[in-house]
């Protein structure tokens, strides 16, 4: 496989010959609402057909993208949709340099903003805390067995610009992974620290992060990811939306395996 090559080619794809070739593992919605909303409303799609049905519903979420947890907060009020046996498994969190979490009062926490969220859903259909469940570094060689003793409905997630899915990171074997403390690349870093309201504070940006494996994410029925541009004249992911919709698999872009899933999808609006 000639990557270069490869990149220039679907670059030169246009956007009727990508969808066409994309069939139903692509998505493409109005504008980045559309997407939320869409992707709230799977969500509670699945937790509603458990619960009649007085299944457990467990999945792997992400906090980022993260503006489809509003209308997901709505539609559970408003509907009064009980969580209780809802397990909430999220992809990862930054870490410091003993590859210890940081506090979730930390402006970057995925924690603190989800737990922010959440304070807004009716506390009587909240499940407890127990089943909202964070890669910590007291749970993180835990959760390969967690994950592994419910059923997975699905991973949703979205994608980074070099392609990695939760925090996995291209590396060797890659596709082969399970929870660990990852060390983040420079491209993830240099975005990151451009769209996350720190100014571009490089030198103070966590250089590292627990994260779930590779082998947890695809162990779910269905998976559905986001890729957009989401900052405003900054077309960053034109390309990695590409690759993961067409391009070989390959431990240099992870999200290029999704392809190997049995039930994936990527969800992506017109401007992107």
């Amino acid at each position: 496989m000639n990557r270069d090559n490869e990149v220039r080619q679907l670059n030169k794809l246009s956007i009727q010959e990508v969808k066409a070739k994309a069939g139903d593992h692509l998505l493409v919605l109005r504008n980045p609402n559309d997407i939320y909303h869409f992707l709230a409303e799977n969500i509670v799609s699945m937790i509603e057909k458990n619960n009649r049905e007085n299944k457990v519903t467990a999945g792997i979420f992400p906090v980022g993208p993260i503006g489809q947890y509003p209308y997901f907060i709505d539609m559970v009020n408003t509907k009064k949709i009980l969580l209780v046996n809802t397990f909430f498994f999220f992809m990862d969190e930054y870490a410091d340099i003993n590859g210890v979490e940081i506090p979730s009062d930390h402006h970057l926490s995925f924690r603190g903003q989800l737990y922010k969220m959440f304070k807004k859903i009716s506390k009587d259909l909240l499940p407890d805390y127990t089943k909202i469940i964070f890669p910590l570094s007291e749970n993180i060689y835990n959760l390969s067995k967690m994950i592994g003793e419910v059923n997975l409905g699905a991973t949703y997630g979205g994608v980074g610009v070099h392609g990695h899915i939760a925090f996995n990171e291209p590396e060797k074997g890659v596709r082969n992974t399970d929870p660990r403390v990852v060390q983040l690349n420079d491209f993830t870093v240099t975005i990151n620290a451009i769209r996350d309201n720190i100014g571009g504070n490089l030198e103070n940006f966590p250089r590292k992060a627990l994260t779930l494996g590779m082998n947890q994410l695809f162990s779910a029925e269905k998976m559905i990811f986001s890729c957009r541009n989401g900052i405003a004249n900054l077309d960053w992911a034109n390309t990695v939306l590409r690759l993961a919709i067409l391009g070989d698999p390959g431990d240099d872009y992870p999200v290029t395996y999704l392809k190997e899933h049995k039930d994936w999808m990527i969800v992506t609006d017109e401007d992107t």
